[in-house]
């Protein structure tokens, strides 16, 4: 949720019954990571923040900030995470990482974290796309014996009653609250949310290699497709070297331009029906409950 979550929708979130997540991008600075916990913290509430781990060795002070603000959870996912496990712990603050596939979770749970996410491919930003989330969610919960919260495509409560029916402690939701007026991404991305059906969106590379972030080759993401997509979906290495190609991008991020720049969102985009709250957001997943009585009986 980099680039969608800061402060004030963590802190919706959690004041409306969820646990909320600031979203630290590989860019963001220690001094933007702690303007926006104590934006979270001011509602009284826990909140989280997630952490890049392949950013991290460049930025440390990402962590520092992190530990600085001490929130409830912190997850640490994609690269080299297994060694700030434990320095979060120490600090008292529960660490989750997101599993793509069955050996991502054995890791994990040998790293020592809380809480594992087992997310799978129909999920939106960075991750694998190997496996989805109902299959991956079954292996997991059958090997580990930590908590196991489900990532990807759960928009409302029939995704939620199905994870929790199977087993999982909960859900880690990001795309349905990308159309939240709390969230930090434009107007005119939250229509381009909006405007989108279950199909919109595509995994791959060709963002990557045009912003030239540093994003391990083994994590792609999901996002909505557009124009430039389209363009070089199938030329990602030459978009690698295409210097003219990663300067438009670059310009794109900072116009907002839709046609061009990344909007990540996972498969349950299409559920996304108008701007709304975090609140409302959180209420639409109050029918999970009726939901598993009426399947049990």
């Amino acid at each position: 949720m980099a680039g969608a979550s800061g402060g004030a929708l963590a802190a919706a979130i959690s004041a409306a019954g969820g646990l909320g997540m600031i979203g630290a991008g590989n860019a963001v600075t220690p001094d933007w990571i702690l303007e926006q916990g104590r934006i979270a913290a001011e509602g009284g509430k826990p909140y989280g923040v997630g952490l890049m781990a392949w950013a991290l060795a460049e930025r440390p002070g990402q962590l520092e900030a992190v530990l600085e603000l001490k929130p409830a959870l912190v997850a640490v996912s994609f690269g080299d995470y297994p060694q700030y496990v434990e320095p979060l712990k120490q600090a008292g603050i529960a660490v989750a990482t997101q599993a793509g596939k069955l050996a991502d979770a054995r890791e994990a749970v040998a790293a020592g974290v809380d809480v594992l996410v087992a997310r799978g491919g129909e999920g939106g930003g960075h991750g694998r796309n190997e496996v989805a989330t109902l299959p991956l969610l079954q292996a997991v919960l059958d090997e580990v014996d930590v908590p196991v919260l489900a990532a990807g495509g759960i928009s409302g409560a029939r995704g939620m009653a199905a994870v929790l029916a199977a087993g999982a402690a909960g859900a880690w939701i990001g795309t349905a609250f990308l159309t939240c007026r709390e969230a930090i991404n434009s107007a005119s991305a939250r229509q381009q949310f909006v405007a989108a059906d279950e199909t919109s969106t595509a995994y791959g590379r060709v963002f990557d290699k045009a912003s030239r972030a540093g994003w391990p080759d083994e994590f792609g993401g999901r996002a909505l497709r557009n124009t430039f997509f389209e363009e070089w979906e199938g030329r990602e290495a030459e978009l690698g070297g295409d210097d003219a190609a990663h300067e438009l991008f670059l310009a794109a991020m900072r116009a907002g331009d839709v046609d061009t720049t990344s909007l990540y969102a996972g498969q349950g985009v299409g559920a996304l029906r108008s701007e709304t709250t975090a609140a409302e957001v959180v209420r639409s997943f109050e029918g999970t409950e009726d939901l598993l009585r009426r399947a049990l009986r």
